[in-house]
């Protein structure tokens, strides 16, 4: 059976030139980085080069990058860290209703220990109203995060506007841009950004393995404990070959970005205007144009999209309802709900990523198998009238 994957904004798979630089990791360069022997030194030195290739990617210091599991554990450690270290300046946190569930869920633990937390709302494609994040910042407001790039619909904020803003009332600034790492240029110093969360496999590196840049000077409070690695920011023993692979991938996603992004955009508007030549009642979700290049958030009216992915997978192809993170539950997006997709037709969603790797032909075979199915299910849904078959 032939399969084609188009979940990349889920993971991605490991590149050869990344591979190569972490095979040695594995039994060669192998010692612990904390040991004061050569062996150790050696690791210690990967590392090292490990953390100048992110920090030159995203225009910090290396002293300012902190290796992580990954995006997740990064910004658990931002939100609570950061609120955590800087309570005696205030109590109020904003976010948006459609970050990443690690910065939701930190922020829902954090209103248990005391915080007042602002969800700010978006608007239809996904933006964060900046006149709404001026009325919300007080006084006491201690952190703001706002997502880089959304997740499951594209939407790429304002991210600099953003940062300035709550400079000028004196709070922190933090951005989750596990998935605008590769599709846009990221310069913290250029940007303001006081804290950033990124991750290795979205860029074609290893799982398990992901970074939190904070600015020098911020305070922040360990979430893990137990050892002096991460100059005693992090305990325990340095994921070295994660760190390489991703400090390599970082490297080749920004020398390859412009050409990547080229390729994806074609390869979303050619999806993207075969959807409105092959069908009828769909909505495509996210900002129309401030979105990332690779990535196309559709909803079909009258069927569900779990229905949809199930039949395509039988079909060899890998598509996603939305982030993997909570690809298990039954409930409609929060994303979704978030821009007022009505639930009805929020559930009819899916989301194609495409990946690198992704040929024309794969495009066009998912297109295919792709309308039948939606024929099919429509043919068989109750919600269906005779004028949208």
């Amino acid at each position: 059976m032939r399969r084609v994957y188009l979940d990349n904004a889920a993971t991605t798979y490991v590149s050869n030139e990344v591979l190569t630089e972490m095979l040695p990791i594995f039994n060669t360069t192998y010692g612990n980085p904390s040991s004061l022997h050569g062996f150790g030194r050696d690791a210690m030195a990967e590392l090292d080069k490990a953390r100048d290739r992110i920090a030159k990617a995203i225009n910090c210091k290396p002293t300012e990058i902190y290796f992580t599991s990954g995006g997740t554990e990064a910004n658990n450690w931002a939100l609570i860290g950061l609120a955590m270290a800087n309570r005696n300046k205030g109590n109020h946190i904003i976010t948006s209703q459609i970050e990443h569930h690690s910065v939701l869920d930190s922020c829902k633990y954090l209103e248990t220990q005391g915080f007042r937390v602002t969800y700010l709302p978006v608007d239809e494609c996904g933006l964060v109203s900046i006149a709404d994040l001026l009325h919300y910042l007080d006084q006491d407001t201690i952190l703001v995060s706002i997502i880089g790039a959304n997740n499951e619909i594209g939407t790429i904020q304002n991210i600099e506007t953003i940062a300035r803003i709550c400079h000028e009332k004196n709070a922190i600034f933090h951005t989750d841009c596990v998935q605008a790492l590769g599709a846009i240029n990221l310069d913290v110093v250029g940007m303001d950004i006081d804290a950033m969360s990124i991750s290795g496999h979205k860029v074609y590196g290893p799982k398990g393995i992901g970074a939190l840049y904070l600015k020098s000077g911020i305070k922040i409070n360990n979430l893990i404990h137990g050892g002096n690695q991460e100059r005693g920011k992090r305990g325990g023993t340095n994921n070295v070959v994660g760190a390489v692979g991703m400090g390599k991938a970082v490297e080749i996603a920004v020398r390859d970005m412009s050409i990547n992004n080229k390729k994806l955009r074609n390869m979303r508007e050619f999806f993207i205007s075969e959807l409105n030549k092959r069908f009828t009642n769909f909505k495509i979700n996210g900002h129309p144009a401030q979105k990332l290049p690779g990535l196309v958030n559709v909803s079909f009216e009258f069927i569900e999209g779990e229905s949809i992915l199930m039949m395509l997978d039988l079909a060899g192809i890998a598509v996603s309802t939305g982030s993997a993170c909570s690809s298990n539950s039954l409930e409609q997006s929060h994303v979704l709900k978030a821009i007022g997709l009505p639930a009805e037709i929020g559930q009819g969603s899916i989301r194609i990523s495409f990946g690198k790797s992704t040929t024309k032909d794969e495009v066009v075979y998912t297109l295919d198998q792709l309308e039948i199915i939606v024929k099919k299910l429509r043919d068989i849904s109750p919600l269906t009238t005779k004028r949208s078959k």
